[in-house]
């Protein structure tokens, strides 16, 4: 069968920032146009404009920042055509915590180690049956070792009622991954309330609703940074005005 090799030179347009012109880090799209830049370049730049920095479509008059979401996807098969792209992104997350004298966060710790297992396993071709019998024990022990909580980084909530129609949680303190989404949030009060479909749900912050896709790091990048642990969330039924 006949395979055609394609050059990373040729994609280079589809897989670069306009803004830096390198490689997508922490790939961020409009959602008005789909256009993708560093999330850094574009929560940067949104802060002096509203318009998409390649379209120039107006994202929104007045909030930019809450029509962006991290693109998970392009940022995979950004990692995965760049050789060693992701290794120098993580050490240098790393020497820029060390350097300010900071822990250096869970999710960066999580995605280094695993790509360092990556490599490793691949590097002489299939994992020998001791290499196996070897990494395996190593795991285990490590588990042992480690306690009992995720490695990446986490978000404090308060999940607050904010209608008379539907009822308060029992526990409405939780705490869960930086990288759940509003999504996930809905379903899982959706659940405790024994409601017949998520989608009954609205979920607000600061009085304005949130997207489904919203990762619970980006509303607080966006709509806590300054402010102080927990994140306050407020739910209600869909359409109900307050």
């Amino acid at each position: 069968m006949l395979t055609r090799k394609i050059k990373l030179w040729d994609i280079n347009a589809h897989i670069t920032c306009r803004l830096c012109n390198g490689y997508l880090i922490d790939a961020t799209t409009v959602t008005e146009c789909l256009h993708t830049f560093c999330r850094s370049c574009l929560v940067k730049y949104l802060e002096e404009n509203n318009t998409c920095p390649t379209c120039r479509i107006v994202i929104h008059q007045s909030h930019p920042l809450q029509y962006i979401g991290h693109d998970r996807t392009m940022q995979d098969i950004v990692y995965k055509l760049v050789p060693g792209l992701q290794e120098a992104e993580m050490r240098k997350q790393r020497e820029f915590y060390h350097k300010l004298g900071m822990e250096v966060p869970g999710d960066i710790k999580g995605e280094t180690c695993s790509a360092k297992q990556h490599l490793d396993s691949h590097r002489n071709g299939e994992t020998k049956a001791d290499d196996s019998s070897n990494k395996e024990t190593s795991e285990e022990k490590q588990e042992e070792d480690n306690d009992y909580h995720r490695s990446d980084e986490q978000v404090s909530i308060c999940l607050e009622c904010n209608s008379s129609k539907l009822r308060g949680l029992k526990r409405k303190w939780i705490r869960c991954s930086a990288q759940a989404t509003v999504l996930h949030l809905k379903k899982f009060i959706a659940k405790k309330l024994n409601l017949s479909s998520f989608n009954e749900l609205d979920i607000l912050c600061n009085e304005e609703i949130l997207g489904k896709d919203h990762t619970l790091k980006f509303v607080v990048v966006t709509r806590w940074r300054f402010k102080k642990a927990p994140l306050l969330l407020h739910y209600r039924p869909k359409m109900d005005l307050l």
